[in-house]
This record gives structure tokens, sequence and C-alpha cells, in this order.
């Protein structure tokens, strides 16, 4: 009978994988720097927030680029990525979206949808990559927008804290719908989130 020597998943990570988690750690501490934002009111904290997510990119370019270097993959590492890219490019975005404003109970609704299809176009993605890599081993295009795409939201949303058009200023204003609020703005978020549940091809470079 094999022992399993303890933190052995650990062991089995490569190198392209720990740059996997950076990109989550930015995501989750994108979310905490929005959750100081809605205590404190300081806005310094929703600028980190939104700077976090670019850094996160960063390190999901790396991970990608390392894992060809070395060449070294596994579905393990590929799983990581997807999860690490809901939180950082889906749920962070969101709920920064949320920290600026975006509050309604519609604007809750967009932004949940908004996260859905993100983990929709992640899982769509993992399913079928082996067949559009046609036994090549490699993606030639995507189906969808890519998640990480939710950068121009986040610019969107930096650019508007920095011009203090958040909370009751946000660009648009706001609607009242049967007596629930709609801001105007996070429909871009709607849009975000059909693109990439859309069967758009966008080639992989």
């Amino acid at each position: 009978m094999s022992q399993h020597k303890p933190f052995s998943m650990i062991r089995e990570f490569h190198l392209a994988d720990w740059f996997t988690l950076a990109n989550s750690f930015c995501g989750v501490g994108a979310l905490f720097s929005v959750m100081t934002y809605l205590q404190t009111g300081d806005s310094v904290h929703l600028f980190f927030a939104c700077g976090l997510i670019p850094v996160a990119l960063l390190f999901d370019v790396l991970d990608g680029r390392i894992a060809r270097w070395r060449q070294q993959s596994s579905p393990l590492g590929r799983e990581l990525d997807s999860l690490a890219d809901i939180i950082s490019f889906g749920v962070a975005p969101a709920v920064i979206a949320y920290g600026c404003g975006m509050q309604g109970l519609y604007d809750r609704i967009v932004l949940v949808y908004f996260v859905a299809c993100g983990v929709s176009r992640l899982a769509r993605y993992n399913v079928t990559a082996e067949q559009l890599s046609q036994g090549t081993g490699k993606v030639k295009y995507f189906e969808g927008t890519p998640i990480p795409t939710s950068l121009l939201l986040v610019a969107v949303l930096a650019w508007a804290a920095w011009a203090g058009a958040i909370g009751d200023d946000l660009w648009l204003g706001v609607v009242k719908i049967a007596g629930f609020q709609l801001h105007p703005l996070v429909l871009m978020f709607a849009v975000s989130g059909s693109l990439m549940i859309s069967r758009i091809r966008i080639p992989k470079f």
C-alpha cells in the first residue's frame, strides 16, 4: 500500500501554478479592498482594488508563458487557472462595481448575470479545449470574449472613481423601474457577460 506524503499536492505544483495562485491572491485582495472602502469611505482602497486587477492579469499572462517555456502543463493547472480567473476577472470586478454604487436590485441582477456568464464561459472553454485544439495541443481561438477583458470595465470604474463619479454621482445617473433602482452604467457588465457566452471566435495569440 502506497503512503501519501503530507502536502503532496503542493509538491506537485509547477512553477506556473504559483503564478496562477498569485493571480487569485490579487483577486481576493481586491475584494478585501472594496470591503474596506465600504467600511471607511476612503477612496484609496477603491483605487487599490482596481489596481490589483491589471496585476492579476500580468500573473495570468505569465503563468501561461512559463508553462509553455517549461513545457509543463496539467489538468490541475488548467483548473487552477479557471478558478483564479473567475475570482480576479469575474467576482472582483462585480464587487468593485457594487462598491462604486451599483447597489440597486437590478444592478445586482446584472452583476450576478455577469459573474454567471464568466463561470459558464470558463467551463465551456475547459470542456472544449481539446476539441478546439484539433489534436495540436494548442487552442487557436476562443469562443466568446475571454474573461480578462473585464479589465476594461474595471478601467472605466477606476476612471469614474478618479472623477468622483461614484455613489450617487455615478455616470448616467439612476432610473427606477417598479420601485427598484437601475444604474444604466451597469449595463456594460450585461454586454460584457453576453459577449463572453457568445459564439464569437477570438483568435488566440
